[in-house]
């Protein structure tokens, strides 16, 4: 092998290995992702539907379980049992409703299936990212999520939600902890507003 073609074998490596990079994961391979998923902490920064940012922990148990810990504030978003409560100081008792009724509800399914007909609505490659937005095929109206992952191996790095009003919701995450174990009381909203009488 003469010089020239030393010089430019690592161009042509280079070359070879942008594309991969770039190409999309495949909603199968995100859908096993998720689903071996079962518990991950993370800090977060959340951009507001007003433009405000918060920042946090968030702790993820799957099936069915989220908790948004907001630094400086005692606000507090619990998802367990079925149930979404919003614990926020200043509007005093939590709002409570459905998780189904939420797209957050996509990730923390017993059984995630992008494949599933009219789940996904759009599927790409974005900045050595791969971007996909899901709403629950039976209930659109409740809105959707986007989802934001890299690969090598596949993570996730962000959602956005857009509830049923339109108003979106950003939240980007940090180094994502995967694995070990989170005590259920973290999780329980009957607990928390025990504490909090």
């Amino acid at each position: 092998m003469n010089l020239r073609s030393l010089a430019l074998a690592p161009a042509l490596v280079l070359g070879l290995a942008v594309p991969a990079l770039a190409e999309k994961i495949p909603l199968n391979e995100l859908s096993r992702y998720l689903n071996r998923m079962t518990t991950a902490t993370s800090e977060f920064t959340q951009v507001n539907p007003d433009g405000s940012i918060s920042t946090g922990t968030v702790y993820i148990q799957r099936p069915g379980r989220v908790r948004f810990e907001y630094n400086n504030d005692n606000t507090l978003v619990l998802a367990s049992a079925g149930n979404v409560a919003v614990f926020d100081p200043k509007s005093g008792d939590p709002q409570q409703y459905p998780l189904s009724q939420t797209p957050l509800s996509i990730i923390l399914d017993a059984n995630v299936d992008l494949g599933r007909a009219n789940m996904v609505t759009a599927h790409a490659e974005s900045k050595n990212a791969t971007v996909v937005t899901a709403q629950d095929p039976q209930n659109p109206q409740y809105g959707n999520i986007q989802m934001v992952f890299t690969g090598g191996p596949t993570q996730l790095r962000q959602w956005v939600v857009t509830d049923d009003s339109g108003q979106k919701t950003t939240v980007i995450l940090g180094e994502m902890r995967e694995g070990g174990s989170i005590p259920a009381s973290k999780f329980s909203i009957n607990s928390e507003l025990a504490r909090r009488n």
